[in-house]
């Protein structure tokens, strides 16, 4: 089986999480920024093999687009523009940042470690994954 990725993209930083082969286990990959994130992934996905890629999609409670929104179309765009084989699926992102936030701070780590935004927006992004993982083996 091949990898599954997930994308917590960002304005300035993109956090990106990947399963395991076996598409069980949800592991942080890295935090790159969001202007080199398709370079990224060419160089990534020459290396291993991808599925497909899963994008945090931004929307408000009540559904409407946030400020995010089309950023995150932006790159939907020019994703499928260089990978037009690999399947791109949109997934709830709400929440998903203060989840984060909520489980760093219970890792015991120090504060000045637990705000840095690079480590969630990959948190984010493999807790968006691992719960695609979790209702996919169900």
């Amino acid at each position: 089986m091949a990898r599954i990725i997930s994308l917590d993209i960002g304005k300035k930083r993109t956090g990106i999480a990947v399963s395991d082969p076996l598409q069980i286990i949800a592991t942080a990959l890295e935090t790159v920024d969001s202007n080199e994130l398709i370079g990224y992934l060419k160089k990534y996905m020459a290396k291993e093999q991808v599925e497909k890629v899963l994008v945090g999609y931004p929307l408000n409670f009540d559904n409407s687009p946030t400020d995010a929104t089309p950023i995150v179309d932006k790159f939907i765009i020019k994703f499928g523009n260089v990978f037009p084989q690999m399947p791109i699926e949109k997934i709830d992102e709400r929440m998903t940042s203060k989840m984060a936030s909520h489980a760093i701070s219970g890792m015991g780590l120090k504060k000045k470690d637990r705000e840095k935004k690079e480590l969630i927006d990959t948190v984010a992004a493999v807790m968006m994954l691992q719960e695609y993982l979790s209702l996919s083996q169900k």
